[in-house]
């Protein structure tokens, strides 16, 4: 079996391995939202309550990425039917079109980027004396899975440029938060010092992930072959 069969869109779309990562990706959610419960609640009582909603990145990144996949479960034109770049869930209804893009960009920008970010960090306080717990090897295959398969569902998200746009625009905004008021992920205290260069890190890795995102969506969605063919 050719690997490049596995990344097709028969097998992508196939809506028995959509759900089959749902099962997975919902409750890694819900794990993502009760590992940031202590900062969620120290952000709710000592800073303005809107704040809150940029503290749990990672899985918002996942929730997104989701419903994403749920839309696409949904269409009643088929399961990315309507995946060309710019027409996501058709002309029928823009508005729900709209919407349906812009969780898609939001999804796939955030997902890579965050994954991504979660294991640079883990590695990097590790190589200056974090210990690493079984807990990290989890978080580290699970957030590289949420950057690999950002990029192998978003060529058939169908977002436009408007909705990569405001996914670069709401990320950038995230970033400026996090370093700004201070309200970015926990970090182990040996990369306290280190600050500086996480935030630049971060706000690169934005702009990198925003362009993988462009570049993704322009690639043609692949079509299964038969194994050996």
């Amino acid at each position: 079996m050719r690997w490049r069969w596995l990344l097709s869109r028969e097998v992508l779309l196939f809506p028995g391995f959509v759900r089959l990562l749902l099962v997975f990706y919902l409750p890694g959610t819900v794990y993502g939202y009760f590992w940031y419960a202590d900062q969620l609640a120290e952000t709710w009582r000592t800073r303005p309550f809107w704040q809150i909603v940029f503290v749990p990145d990672s899985p918002t990144a996942s929730l997104l990425f989701s419903v994403a996949l749920i839309c696409g479960l949904a269409s009643r034109d088929g399961f990315f039917s309507a995946g060309q770049a710019g027409n996501a869930g058709g002309g029928k209804h823009p508005v729900a079109a709209g919407i349906r893009s812009l969780v898609g960009a939001l999804g796939t920008v955030t997902s890579f980027k965050y994954g991504v970010w979660a294991c640079v960090m883990i590695v990097a306080g590790w190589a200056q004396g974090d210990p690493m717990a079984w807990e990290h090897w989890m978080l580290i295959a699970s957030h590289a899975a949420m950057a690999v398969f950002a990029l192998l569902y978003a060529p058939h998200f169908g977002f436009g440029k408007i909705a990569l746009g405001l996914a670069a625009a709401w990320t950038l905004t995230n970033d400026a938060l996090d370093y700004g008021l201070g309200i970015h992920p926990y970090l182990p205290w040996q990369l306290d010092d280190d600050l500086t260069a996480i935030a630049a890190f971060t706000f690169a890795l934005t702009g990198l992930s925003v362009l993988l995102a462009a570049l993704a969506r322009r690639f043609p969605a692949a079509s299964a072959r038969v194994p050996g063919s």
